[in-house]
């Protein structure tokens, strides 16, 4: 199983328990997806529910696949009439959602995997998206991260773990790319947009980098599928 038990502690200790939509998720979805009240809206590892308001506003058919039972749980009781539509799975192995989607929204979920969970789990999403579909990443975190030096070995020369402090700390594998990676990884896709941030703390200088990559990445099918 690849989904990371440390994040199922975190949510069981009310950790990591985001509330409010990602800024760069809106941004992104808004700018180049547009979505509409026929669209399907399929999010990777939703946490404490920070987007569902927001694809609810726009009045999607939303669904979600997290890996953690206790915040799942806590997801029902906040969104009753999502009861059935927010599953618990690993969704590097299995998406137990039926049908096709015009949308896969992930905000730093598939990046806490090694490098063999994400390219299966792309795998099972471009199967998943509709011709013309598309996946917006948000916050793939960079090798220019100033953590990424200091995690211990995770699996893959990309992937780390063991954070003791730290914006990683106790959350398992974290998973860092750079524009080759990235574009290795998303092949079977056509990138649209590719941008990178770099976020450097001067005040306390600390010498700390935040780093990571926004993504929208399209299914366009060869000449013989």
């Amino acid at each position: 199983m690849s989904f990371s038990q440390e994040w199922d502690e975190c949510y069981r200790q009310n950790t990591q328990m985001s509330i409010w939509p990602w800024s760069d998720m809106v941004s992104y979805v808004l700018r180049y997806v547009h979505p509409d009240k026929k669209s399907r809206v399929l999010e990777l590892g939703c946490g404490a529910g920070a987007n569902i308001p927001f694809f609810l506003n726009l009045g999607v058919e939303y669904f979600a696949v997290e890996g953690s039972p206790a915040v799942v749980e806590k997801l029902h009781s906040r969104f009753p009439e999502l009861k059935d539509n927010i599953l618990v799975g690993d969704f590097t192995e299995k998406i137990p959602v039926p049908g096709l989607f015009d949308l896969v929204a992930d905000r730093s979920s598939m990046t806490h995997n090694t490098t063999a969970a994400i390219k299966n789990c792309l795998s099972l999403i471009h199967s998943m998206l509709k011709p013309g579909g598309k996946y917006v990443g948000i916050d793939w975190f960079s090798m220019t991260h100033s953590e990424y030096k200091k995690g211990g070995e995770g699996g893959d020369i990309h992937t780390r773990r063991g954070y003791v402090s730290g914006q990683f700390t106790n959350v398992g594998r974290v998973h860092f790319s750079d524009k080759a990676h990235l574009e290795e990884l998303f092949s079977a896709f056509s990138i649209g947009i590719l941008e990178h941030k770099v976020i450097r703390r001067e005040i306390p200088s600390e010498e700390h980098v935040f780093a990571s990559y926004n993504l929208v990445a399209e299914k366009v099918l060869s000449d013989h599928e």
